[in-house]
């Protein structure tokens, strides 16, 4: 993973208001284009005269929620005017109460784009200087070090969001070229000073959706290749097990108009190099997990789309509390911190791809049975003679799979059913949108295991049935056969396996197969 300043700004991701993609906040999460912050002087204008009409307002007015009071159950607690420049600074200092792992290194980037693309919707009452010192994070790579656990995603991501707050001002630690050091340090190095919030500041980066939005933004492309290497994967099982290529007919899915499902079959057909293949002579119908695999994997192709839309919409919201329209001199109380869009999403993402991992462990208990992979050798092992009797091949991995299938699948509970009502009844209905993101990424992580297995699955299987017959790949196949035999060798030996499938794990997560493009 590279560093984003390593990349020239004829790359960049411009935050200027405009839609962003879920591509363009994983480019800058993996460091591969880097951020800035519009220099058009209408935008920045537009930006300013938010906070320049707050400024107005606590001028004229001296009443503005989170301003010039309290926050959530506390509103009708008054700040005295001496006090309010003060209290954006408290809010981040008590919500300093997150607990459990970190966030790497790409999730974090990703939050801060996300943040960053929402308070440049104008619509915050924020600073273009406040803009300015997120963007120079993400340029530095100066990561603020947030604990994943504490928000419930409604009133924002609070707590962990408060550690995003306390290193724009200089406060907390952060990750900066490697090593661990204090916000204030690492802010210095490049030349920056801490900033001091102006009132709105604090809540308008802490009353938000960025961190489930920046996880959702990563587990989207995590899924959607996911989805095209289980496809992959399934047509290199056919193909191992002796299976039926007619189950994928077109005309057959013709008759059931499902668009995602119709394109898994037509890759497939791709795949297996026929457009209308022929019946296996012995079996009229391959097991569920062969012949269904389009109807599996179609359900989270099918979802993609309409997750992008719910991902991409969240990211290009405003979506704190209150709003600041300063074109119409208006402050908007509502509810935008609430993620039920992202918590439905990462529900469902979830659920399709542990799916898919529970597709690709059932085809693999085929593979590695004598009683229905037709013809191969127990647990796909390649050694031969009498030193058979004492290898045991994917026997274990075998086992690890379908470990790791369970877990992600029990995985699957909606977190987005489980709201609770806290800080006094106050946020009495919550989205739960954060934990669901970070459970998806768990599902996803265990998901790209059973992936990473599969491969070594693919190397094995095909090459012991070609040791039988003669079998004709389709240059795709046969491409990715060189690669895997590259890769792996052939387990004729018992070894250990968790060596080889660190590496296909660090290149499936590095899309390092082109597929279906």
């Amino acid at each position: 993973m590279t560093s984003p300043q390593s990349h020239p700004s004829s790359s960049a991701v411009v935050f200027n208001g405009q839609r962003l993609s879920i591509e363009d906040v994983c480019a800058l999460a993996h460091g591969q284009r880097q951020a800035i912050l519009s220099p058009d002087a209408g935008f920045r204008a537009h930006i300013q005269s938010g906070a320049d009409f707050v400024a107005r307002l606590l001028a004229e007015e001296g009443v503005i929620y989170g301003v010039t009071t309290g926050y959530g159950d506390s509103c009708t607690v008054n700040v005295p005017p001496a006090l309010v420049a003060e209290l954006p600074h408290h809010l981040y200092t008590y919500h300093g109460c997150g607990m459990g792992a970190l966030l790497g290194v790409a999730e974090t980037r990703a939050v801060l784009a996300a943040r960053l693309a929402s308070l440049s919707q104008g619509m915050s009452g924020v600073s273009v200087d406040l803009l300015a010192q997120l963007e120079a994070l993400l340029k530095h790579d100066i990561l603020p070090l947030i604990p994943s656990e504490g928000s419930v995603g409604a009133s924002g991501d609070l707590t962990p969001l408060s550690y995003l707050a306390a290193v724009l001002c200089g406060e907390r630690e952060v990750l900066f070229k490697g090593a661990r050091m204090g916000a204030e340090q690492a802010l210095a190095l490049v030349g920056l000073k801490p900033l001091r919030l102006r009132p709105k500041e604090g809540l308008a980066i802490m009353n938000g959706t960025a961190v489930m939005t920046g996880l959702a933004c990563l587990a989207w492309q995590r899924a959607e290749y996911l989805c095209r290497m289980a496809t992959r994967l399934t047509a290199i099982n056919v193909i191992a097990s002796g299976g039926n290529a007619h189950h994928f007919d077109e005309a057959l899915f013709a008759a059931k108009p499902h668009p995602g499902q119709q394109l898994c079959a037509e890759r497939l057909r791709a795949d297996l190099a026929s457009d209308r293949p022929s019946r296996n002579e012995q079996r009229l119908q391959d097991r569920y997990s062969l012949r269904c695999a389009p109807h599996v994997i179609g359900v989270l192709q099918d979802a993609l789309p309409f997750l992008r839309q719910l991902i991409e919409n969240e990211l290009n919201s405003a979506n704190d509390n209150p709003l600041i329209d300063a074109r119409n001199e208006l402050v908007l109380h509502g509810g935008h911190f609430y993620g039920g869009h992202i918590a439905l999403a990462m529900d469902t993402l979830k659920t399709a791809v542990a799916n898919v991992a529970d597709l690709l462990d059932r085809q693999l208990a085929l593979l590695v049975d004598t009683r229905y992979n037709h013809g191969l050798p127990a647990n796909l092992s390649a050694a031969t003679g009498e030193r058979a009797a004492i290898n045991h091949g994917l026997k274990a991995l075998q086992i690890s799979v379908s470990a790791w299938t369970a877990e992600a699948l029990k995985g699957t509970m909606p977190a987005s059913v489980f709201s609770r009502s806290t800080e006094c009844h106050n946020q009495d209905k919550v989205s739960m949108g954060t934990i669901a993101a970070r459970d998806c990424l768990r599902v996803l992580e265990l998901s790209e295991q059973v992936l990473a297995a599969m491969l070594i699955a693919a190397r094995q299987g095909l090459t012991l049935r070609g040791r039988q017959q003669k079998i004709e790949l389709s240059p795709a196949l046969a491409q990715m056969q060189a690669d895997l035999s590259e890769r792996l060798a052939l387990i004729e030996e018992d070894r250990a396996l968790d060596g080889d499938l660190q590496r296909l794990l660090l290149a499936l997560r590095e899309r390092a197969w082109n597929l279906y493009d």
